[in-house]
């Protein structure tokens, strides 16, 4: 058995690479013999092999490798394509020897990695991926050499948004675009990954087709209007196009990073400096597919300014409320670059901070849930009331501020939206 920390580790490569050089070896032996050559013996010729190629210590432990009953998933240890090429809209990558045995739709997950192994099995059940010029099952072998093309990008099937009256808070509106500030717990557009009935009701695209009558479809036709996207748990102010014209240029103003992007945030601990800027790649986690992370030498460039408002000493432990002007605009990106820093934002589960905040003088530790008071004791007993774990229910990163030059007008637009009550009621009970 190998150890714990190894588990994942898989020794196929090594153990292909020293079956085929000592194949060699017997061929080239039993050539010579016919020719009457003077040989050298196969265990000789194997221990010439270069370091690399000879499995090592590792391959002693093969016969006692016993079968996991519940593999993890493996990502293998070296590049999974000998080659990319981009022609039009298709691609084409060649399986390397590290791919050779691999699932077809984890070979995409893993070649290209701005798509899930959701989105790549979309990609094949759509028949937009062909091997070796066929099209087959995302549970197909991968070998060796193989030719895979992917033409275009996953589609979901339409998602059918229809027009909805939710209320909405516009702070700003002509007839070429409109900005509003959107509240936290409304997705900006329909996902794919939820029941025909939730994905197609309840979002912004929703409530803008009602109250604007038409938005642009210069974009990804799912998701009318949309030129960029705040997380579902993030308010504030969002830009959305009313036409082609303008949700071009929108497009374009973001790439170029012509647009001023201000959030607000609280997050937990003390900032040292009273400004510091992040400059980390922003990539998706290859292990929890639904996280980002900036450990990948792969990811996008993201920048973020952080500047430091406040810093809060409270009984519930030390807080900075701080305002993070971002250059780009990656997913996740300030709730992962806070995390970075090892100050994730107030109420972000899913980057390290605790679910409820409790007095320091509770002797809780906070980890995920609220844990009983008897427990972090040793004794019996929950939290007295007057200990009680405060749970925002949000994430506390607002979008308060976009400026920018009018992409139709030329005229400069700058928009406040304004700090959401609850964000102020957590703040005053922080301070209380």
């Amino acid at each position: 058995m190998l150890p714990k920390g190894k588990r994942r580790h898989s020794v196929r490569a090594e153990y292909r690479a020293a079956r085929e050089a000592a194949n060699e070896a017997a061929a080239a032996d039993a050539a010579a013999a016919e020719a009457g050559a003077e040989l050298k013996p196969v265990s000789e010729a194997r221990a010439e092999l270069p370091e690399k190629t000879v499995a090592k210590p590792v391959a002693k432990a093969a016969p006692d490798l016993k079968p996991d009953p519940n593999p993890a998933p493996v990502r293998a240890a070296g590049p999974v394509t000998q080659s990319v090429e981009l022609a039009g809209e298709t691609r084409t990558l060649v399986a390397s020897e590290t791919a050779a045995g691999m699932r077809l739709d984890a070979f995409l997950a893993q070649a290209i990695p701005d798509i899930s192994r959701a989105r790549a099995q979309l990609l094949i059940e759509a028949g937009q991926v062909r091997v070796d010029g066929t099209t087959v099952e995302a549970s197909h072998k991968l070998r060796a050499g193989e030719t895979v093309a992917v033409e275009g990008e996953p589609r979901p099937e339409p998602l059918h948004a229809i027009p909805e009256d939710i209320p909405l808070d516009i702070l700003y509106e002509d007839e070429y675009l409109a900005i509003i500030n959107k509240r936290a717990g409304m997705m900006v557009h329909a996902g794919a990954g939820a029941s025909e009935d939730a994905r197609s009701r309840g979002t912004l695209v929703n409530a803008l087709l009602h109250h604007m009558g038409h938005l642009s479809q210069g974009g990804d036709p799912l998701r009318p209007g949309i030129v960029h996207r705040l997380d579902k748990e993030t308010s504030g102010a969002i830009v959305v196009a009313k036409d082609d014209v303008t949700h071009r240029k929108l497009s374009e103003m973001f790439s170029g990073r012509l647009i001023e992007k201000t959030y607000v945030a609280l997050v937990h601990g003390r900032l040292a400096k009273d400004d510091v800027s992040v400059d980390l790649p922003v990539a998706r986690d290859p292990v929890r597919r639904t996280r980002m992370t900036t450990r990948r030498a792969d990811g996008r460039q993201a920048l973020s300014h952080v500047h430091v408002v406040e810093r809060l000493s409270t009984p519930r432990g030390p807080f900075t409320l701080v305002e993070v002007r971002i250059e780009t605009g990656r997913t996740h990106q300030i709730r992962v670059h806070m995390q970075s820093l090892g100050h994730p934002v107030v109420g972000d589960v899913m980057y390290g901070a605790p679910r409820g905040v409790l007095r320091q003088d509770s002797k809780v530790r906070l980890k995920g849930d609220v844990q009983r008071k008897g427990d972090a004791q040793g004794g019996g007993g929950a939290v007295g009331a007057e200990e009680h774990a405060e749970e925002l229910g949000r994430n506390f990163l607002h979008a308060a501020h976009l400026e920018f030059e009018h992409p139709r007008t030329g005229r400069r637009v700058a928009v406040d939206a304004p700090l959401p009550e609850e964000l102020q009621r957590f703040l005053s009970w922080l301070r209380s």
